[in-house]
C-alpha cells in the first residue's frame, strides 16, 4: 500500500543513447471501462514484442501503476497544523534484458535510472488514452536503457570479481488474472478535521509533555500489475490511520517520548471518537509519568514481555529476520552494508522452545471478530501468497521469499510485500501467529519471573509492556543506536523499551526510563522459560527501515502479529547513552 508518493531515485548521467524500435504486433483484448487497465495492456503486448538493433532483447518486462487519492490532516493542541488532499499515480516499470538466469538485477546498481532524456517526473492523473500510452512508452523506454546500462555494468563488475555458487537472477512464476471491483468510499473531511482538533486538545492539560500532534491519513485507489508472463492484477487498495505522537523532558535533560497508530484497512474500521479520546489521554499520561520516573540501570537477569510488547518483540526480532537477503554484485573496492538474516543458514535448527508454532497466513481476515490488518490474496509481484508454516515445535521451517532467488531457495512464496534494492522487491510477514501449546495465566507469569528473580538474589525484575516499534525515534536517534551496536558487535539492534517496570519481591511495579537492550536476538527466543494464555493483536505499518521508523519509507506493509506474553530467562538492559539536551531557558507560555 503505497503511504505517500515516493520519487525513484535520482538517475545517473546517461551514458546510452539509443532509440527504441518497436514491432507491433496487434492483439485483441477483452474491452473494458477501465482505461488505465486497457492502456497498461495495450502498451505491455506493444512492448512484449520489443526489438532494439545490436542490442539485447528483454525477456521480462512489468507494469505496476499505485492508482489513488489521499487526504492527510494534522493538528496539535486544538488547533490545525497542515491540511491536504492529493491525486497520485505512481508507475512502477520493470524491464530485465538477459534470461532468468543471469540478468540486469542484483547488482549494486541495478535501482539506477540510467539515460534521462525521456525521463518523466510526473505520471498523468486523468485518463486520456493516448496520453496514459504515450507516458507508459516513455518510461518503458527509460526502464529499457537503464536495464541494459546496468546489466553492461554488473558484466564488467564480474570480471574482477570472483562469485561461489551463483544464484539465478529471477524465478519464474505462473500467471494469474485477477481483477477485482473498485469501489471509492467518501470521508467526512470536515468530521475528521473537528475530531483531530478535540483530540488533540487533550494534550493542553499536561503542562510536563513539550510537544504533542495527531495526525490522519487517508488512503484509497488502485493496484495494477500486469507482466509480460501474462499476468494481470488490479486490486482495491484502502488504508486510514490515526496516528499521536508526545515527548517531554525529565528534569535531567533526557527526552522521553511515546507513540501509537491505529491502521484500519476500512474507513469505518477505526476506534470510536470515545476510545481515541481514552487512548490518547493514557498516552498522554504516560509520557507525563516517564518524565518523572528514575534512570534504569544496568540489568542482567529475566524479563516478562506482556501484552502488545511480546507481539512487538516477535515482529522486530523475529519476523524481521524471517526475509533472507541476498548480497548483490559490486566493483572491486566497493563497499555497501547489506543487512543479513540471523536466521540465515539455520533451517531445520531449533530457534524457539518446542511448544511453539509459528504461521504467516495472509488469508486470515479477523482474529477473535477483530479484522486482522496484514490480509492479502497476491503480492506485489502477482503472485498468490497461501498460510506459510514459518516455525514448527520450534524447528525453522521456511523463510518469506520472493522471485529473486536466496541461497537454498529458488521460487517465491507471495511474500513480496515492499519495494527494495538492487532491482528486487523486500519480503514480509502478513499476519504472524505465535502459539504457543503450553500456557499460564498472567499473574502466574508474573510469580514466576519474582521468583525467578529471588532465587537469583536480585532486587527486581522486569516488565516490559510497551516497545517504540514501529519506532518514532528520530533518524538520529537511530543511527546512533545502529552504530552503537554494529562497534558493540551485537548484530541487529532491538527497538527500545517505552513502558518498563521494575517488579519488586512484593509484587511492587516502578515505572523506569531510558533502558535499551543489549544482545536481544534471535538466540535469545530461545530462552523463552513461558507463555501466557493470552492472545494479543498488534496491528503495525511495516516497511524496510530500520525497527520499521515511522514516515522513514514512502511504501508500507500493513501487517499484523498474534501472540502470547513470554517471559524470557536472561536479557541484559543497559542505560541509554544518547546526548542529553539542556533544559529550555525560558519557561513554556500558559496553555490556557
Amino acid at each position: 500500500m503505497t503511504h505517500s508518493p515516493a520519487r525513484p531515485l535520482a538517475p545517473s548521467p546517461a551514458q546510452l543513447a539509443c532509440a527504441l524500435l518497436f514491432l507491433l504486433t496487434p492483439l485483441s483484448f477483452a474491452q473494458t471501462d477501465d482505461t488505465v487497465l486497457r492502456a497498461l495492456r495495450d502498451e505491455l503486448n506493444r512492448s512484449r514484442n520489443l526489438k532494439v538493433l545490436t542490442l539485447e532483447t528483454p525477456y521480462y518486462i512489468e507494469y505496476a501503476i499505485e492508482d489513488g487519492d489521499s487526504f492527510v490532516a494534522t493538528a496539535a493542541l486544538g488547533g490545525l497544523i497542515s491540511v491536504r488532499s492529493d491525486r497520485f499515480r505512481i508507475p512502477e516499470i520493470g524491464v530485465r534484458v538477459g534470461d532468468y538466469k543471469f540478468d540486469n538485477t542484483n547488482y549494486l546498481g541495478s535501482s539506477y535510472r540510467f539515460g534521462t532524456h525521456y525521463d518523466i517526473e510526473r505520471f498523468p492523473i486523468e485518463n486520456p488514452y493516448n496520453v496514459l500510452r504515450r507516458f507508459l512508452w516513455l518510461s518503458t523506454d527509460t526502464a529499457y536503457k537503464s536495464a541494459v546500462e546496468a546489466i553492461a555494468r554488473k558484466r564488467a563488475a564480474l570480471k574482477n570479481v570472483a562469485v561461489s555458487d551463483p544464484l539465478n537472477d529471477f524465478a519464474k512464476a505462473a500467471p494469474i488474472k485477477r481483477i477485482e471491483e473498485l469501489r471509492h468510499t467518501a470521508l467526512d473531511e470536515d468530521a475528521w478535521t473537528n475530531r483531530l482538533r478535540a483530540l488533540s486538545a487533550i494534550f493542553e492539560s499536561y503542562p510536563a509533555i513539550r510537544s504533542s500532534g495527531l495526525e490522519l491519513s487517508a488512503n484509497q485507489g488502485a493496484r495494477y500489475y500486469l507482466n509480460s508472463e501474462g499476468t494481470e492484477v488490479r486490486t482495491p487498495e484502502k488504508l486510514i490511520f490515526v496516528a499521536v505522537r508526545a515527548e517531554a523532558q525529565a528534569p535531567d535533560g533526557m527526552i522521553v517520548r511515546d507513540a501509537a497508530v491505529y491502521p484500519s484497512l476500512s474507513y469505518t474500521g477505526l476506534p470510536s471518537e470515545p476510545e481515541l479520546h481514552r487512548r490518547v489521554a493514557a498516552l498522554a499520561e504516560s509520557v507525563s509519568a516517564l518524565a518523572n520516573t528514575p534512570k534504569g540501570d544496568d540489568y542482567s537477569g529475566p524479563v516478562l514481555f506482556e501484552g502488545a510488547a511480546a507481539a512487538q518483540i516477535f515482529a522486530d526480532v523475529l519476523g524481521r529476520n524471517m526475509a533472507l537477503t541476498r548480497r548483490p554484485v559490486m566493483e572491486p573496492g566497493r563497499n555497501s552494508f547489506i543487512p543479513e538474516s540471523e536466521l540465515a543458514g539455520r533451517q531445520g535448527v531449533r530457534i524457539l522452545p518446542e511448544s511453539f508454532d509459528v504461521v504467516d497466513d495472509p488469508t486470515q481476515k479477523e482474529w477473535h471478530g477483530e479484522p486482522l490488518l496484514g490480509t492479502y490474496e497476491v503480492d506485489r509481484e502477482g503472485v498468490p501468497a497461501p498460510p506459510l508454516p514459518l516455525i514448527e515445535k520450534g524447528v525453522l521451517k521456511n523463510f518469506l521469499l520472493t522471485r529473486d532467488p536466496v541461497a537454498g531457495y529458488e521460487g517465491s512464496n507471495g511474500r513480496a510485500r515492499m519495494t527494495g534494492s538492487f532491482g528486487a522487491n523486500t519480503p514480509g510477514i502478513s499476519n504472524l501467529f505465535v502459539r504457543a501449546t503450553e500456557t499460564t495465566s498472567l499473574a502466574d507469569l508474573k510469580k514466576r519471573l519474582v521468583s525467578m528473580c529471588q532465587a537469583r538474589h536480585k532486587p527486581y525484575g522486569v516488565i516490559v509492556r510497551k516497545m517504540d516499534f514501529p519506532s518514532s525515534a528520530p533518524i538520529e536517534e537511530v543511527r546512533r543506536l545502529i552504530s552503537d551496536s554494529q562497534s558493540g558487535g551485537g548484530g541487529h539492534p532491538v527497538s527500545l523499551p517505552v513502558l518498563a517496570y521494575r517488579v519488586y519481591p512484593d509484587g511492587r511495579e516502578e515505572l523506569v526510563r531510558g533502558w535499551r537492550f543489549r544482545g536481544f536476538n534471535t538466540r535469545s527466543l530461545k530462552d523463552i522459560v513461558a507463555a501466557g494464555d493470552d492472545s494479543n493483536v498488534f496491528d503495525f505499518l511495516n516497511n524496510p527501515a530500520p525497527f520499521a521508523l515511522m514516515g522513514a519509507y514512502g511504501y508500507v506493509a500493513e501487517t499484523s502479529v498474534i501472540a502470547p506474553s513470554v517471559l524470557i530467562d536472561d536479557l541484559e538492559l543497559h542505560p541509554l547513552d544518547l546526548e542529553i539536551p539542556k533544559l529550555p531557558i525560558v519557561p513554556p507560555p500558559p496553555m490556557r
